[in-house]
């Protein structure tokens, strides 16, 4: 047999063995062997620390004016939803003045359709507020098997209350350590010195805009 035919045969049967050649290596790789943007993402919204539901807990009763004229009581205040008397300081509750606080019939309402009727009468209302929204994964710094991924998020309401605390217009950034182990990359669960964890990424959050 001629060179001429035997040429078509052997370009199949290279052409055959790159095939496997390509299905061996695609198949000993696992989704996690690369950190991409996407793998990031997936990760770092599914994480239970992201998933966490934002609560407030908002103390009727007697408070300190330190307590009453921080932001939140300020904003529950405006939005009618509480009102306080000025009352004395029980022994270890300072400065003066004290505030005796309780829900206007606005503020029972919408205590009301968020919460029980029995957790709607503690004086301690513990509301569930936000969630966090994913935004984008914004840079991936790698350093051997560790990287640091930059990424946004924003606050989703759950309520009215949870919208008047916590407003979606605001996006914030955080900075969340990752690892690569013998099976791909994961989210970092305890923080070497120059990283963190996806706690203390969310803790530590900045405004982005």
């Amino acid at each position: 047999m001629s060179m001429r035919g035997q040429l078509p045969s052997a370009v199949r049967g290279a052409q055959r063995g790159l095939f496997l050649l390509c299905v061996l290596i695609l198949t000993s790789c696992s989704p996690r062997d690369f950190l991409s943007r996407r793998l990031a993402t997936d990760l770092i919204a599914a994480s239970d620390s992201f998933k966490i539901v934002q609560h407030y807990t908002l103390q009727t009763g007697l408070i300190s004016n330190k307590d009453y004229v921080s932001p939140e009581y300020l904003v529950l205040q405006h939005r009618g939803w509480i009102s306080a008397t000025p009352t004395p300081c029980r022994a270890g509750l300072a400065p003066p003045p004290c505030w005796d606080v309780n829900l206007t019939p606005s503020g029972v309402d919408s205590v009301r359709s968020i919460l029980s009727s029995d957790e709607a009468n503690k004086p301690a209302l513990t509301i569930p507020a936000a969630r966090r929204e994913f935004i984008a994964v914004t840079g991936i710094s790698k350093h051997d098997n560790l990287a640091d991924v930059d990424f946004t998020w924003r606050w989703v309401p759950l309520n009215e209350i949870g919208a008047a605390l916590y407003s979606s217009d605001m996006h914030y950034k955080s900075t969340v350590g990752f690892r690569q182990y013998d099976d791909g990359w994961h989210l970092l669960q305890t923080n070497p010195p120059t990283q963190q964890t996806m706690d203390e990424a969310l803790k530590n959050a900045e405004p982005s805009q």
